[in-house]
């Protein structure tokens, strides 16, 4: 009994100096893109003892020591050299992995920064590589007061007096023209003061903090100026606005940042090949109704993964052209409490699959539809022309009349999902789909094939029902679809001209 207790109790265990058989789950560890002198996020690394027998790692280092930006976490404990590390017999461990690197001195705007694991030494060493690429980046973000707190942007006042701010800070006059030599990383909100453009090149890489966005204030503009791109993947020329988290598992995640915030009084915002993605909503867009030309144009763009809307208009005006409003997590389109609108060859479509989706793809109204009591409201009108408005619910399209202001929109040669098999809109002269005046050659509930719903992407399969369909004298008007391609001869309805590809 003695000798049971006293060999349950030592800790001296006998353990055998490895002999260089370790076993990796991988050979390389691609800790992704990161910004420089931003932490990356944690990765893995498990090793594994596939012997019979306790074994002990003389030591366990990085290659470049106590010098190298990465950082190891051996079975729980932290540093850069580790030694006598043990691994029981059938048994794993694990190692994390993090890396923060200062590029600045390089004068480089990209560095593959790598280095490697070294187990044991000599002709028993075994060794796995870290691999990390690092993009050199502008960092805009509000000053810190003298109490410890942040800068902040005056919005408004409440119905009590009091000040409404945001944490931001006004962008300077060397600060407005955003090029494409760098990306840029925008904490808060990033505003434009009065009688001031903020002009986006092409090519242009925007990324945004959680919470973070752009504010264009009162008289002040937003010129967003892409381009036709070559690579379908790459979007070389387009300018892109996203979160700042660069690693994979995040390219799909809605809502890591806030809005691009088109403010009441603000004004001749002009948009062209810009991809909005991930964000709580894409676009809001607030006021001047009466505005010409249009408080908002916006062609051959695209706004997808939202958290809750793509593009939220309050009584404001927007001229769309070539537009793909995907996936979201309410609507993809929201014009609410009146306003001017008009969309030609426009693709609106949700495939939401991230949770329950509580509204129509496109949603319109004359009042507003957060406090819902329509007792005022704005008159309305709206236009769409060569458009798509689908989804995977039954109604895609949701009109709102508080039947004292003006409501009139028009549908014309237009993909309709709207499949009411409760027929509890029989009766309401909105969805009458046989009103001219409303609905002008129109397709309800037919089959769009497009090539992923899931990954956004709206292209038109063989089958589809908007080929060929589009009225031809509004396809002159916008003789390029939103990759380029003539419409001019059998145009198709949506953003997208059907093309033969190779669907995965």
């Amino acid at each position: 009994m003695i000798t049971l207790l006293w060999c349950s109790c030592r800790k001296d265990f006998q353990y055998e100096t490895s002999s260089g058989n370790l076993e990796f789950s991988k050979d390389t560890v691609y800790l992704d893109t990161v910004f420089t002198n931003i932490g990356s996020s944690t990765y893995s690394l498990k090793v594994y003892n596939r012997s019979n027998n306790d074994i002990q790692i003389p030591n366990v280092r990085l290659a470049q020591g106590s010098n190298s930006s990465y950082r190891l976490n051996v079975d729980g404990v932290a540093g850069k050299e580790f030694e006598n590390v043990p691994l029981m017999a059938k048994d794993s461990l694990f190692i994390f992995i993090e890396t923060t690197f200062d590029i600045s001195a390089l004068n480089l705007n990209e560095f593959l920064y790598t280095d490697a694991i070294l187990f044991d030494e000599g002709p028993k060493q075994q060794e796995v590589q870290l691999v990390s690429l690092i993009k050199d980046a502008i960092f805009l973000y509000p000053a810190e007061n003298a109490d410890g707190t942040k800068e902040t942007l005056l919005l408004g006042l409440d119905k009590d007096g009091n000040e409404i701010r945001i944490e931001g800070f006004l962008l300077t006059d060397e600060q407005l023209s955003f090029s494409n030599e760098k990306p840029y990383v925008i904490y808060g909100y990033a505003g434009v003061a009065s009688e001031k453009t903020l002009n986006i090149a092409a090519g242009s890489r925007v990324h945004f903090h959680k919470d973070s966005g752009i504010l264009i204030g009162e008289g002040a503009s937003l010129s967003v100026n892409g381009t036709l791109s070559m690579d379908t993947l790459l979007l070389e020329n387009e300018v892109i606005f996203e979160g700042d988290r660069l690693e994979p598992e995040f390219s799909e995640v809605p809502g890591q940042w806030g809005t691009i915030w088109l403010a009441p009084g603000s004004i001749n915002h002009t948009i062209n090949h810009l991809t909005i993605r991930n964000a709580s909503v894409g676009l809001l867009v607030e006021g001047d109704p009466s505005l010409d030309p249009p408080k908002l144009t916006i062609s051959n763009s695209q706004i997808y993964n939202s958290l809750a809307i793509n593009i939220w208009s309050r009584s404001s005006s927007i001229s769309g052209e070539n537009m793909v409003l995907g996936n979201s997590g309410n609507g993809s389109l929201v014009c609410e409490n009146g306003g001017r609108y008009s969309f030609l060859h426009s693709t609106i479509a949700n495939y939401w699959s991230n949770g329950f989706r509580s509204g129509a793809a496109l949603q319109i109204s004359n009042y507003n539809l957060v406090e819902d009591t329509g007792a005022s409201g704005q008159d309305l009108t709206a236009s769409f022309i060569n458009c798509i408005v689908d989804g995977n619910t039954f109604l895609e399209l949701s009109l709102n009349s508080n039947e004292t202001n003006l409501f009139d929109f028009s549908f014309s040669n237009c993909l309709l999902k709207f499949n009411d098999t409760n027929n509890q809109f029989d009766t309401d002269p909105l969805y009458d789909f046989d009103n001219e005046t409303y609905y002008n050659n129109v397709f309800l509930n037919e089959d769009t094939d497009f090539l992923n719903t899931a990954k956004n992407d709206f292209r038109l399969g063989n089958s589809s029902s908007a080929i060929g369909k589009a009225d031809p004298a509004t396809a002159l008007q916008v003789p390029l679809d939103i990759l380029g391609t003539d419409r001019t001869s059998e145009p198709d309805i949506g953003a997208y001209e059907f093309i033969t590809v190779e669907q995965n």
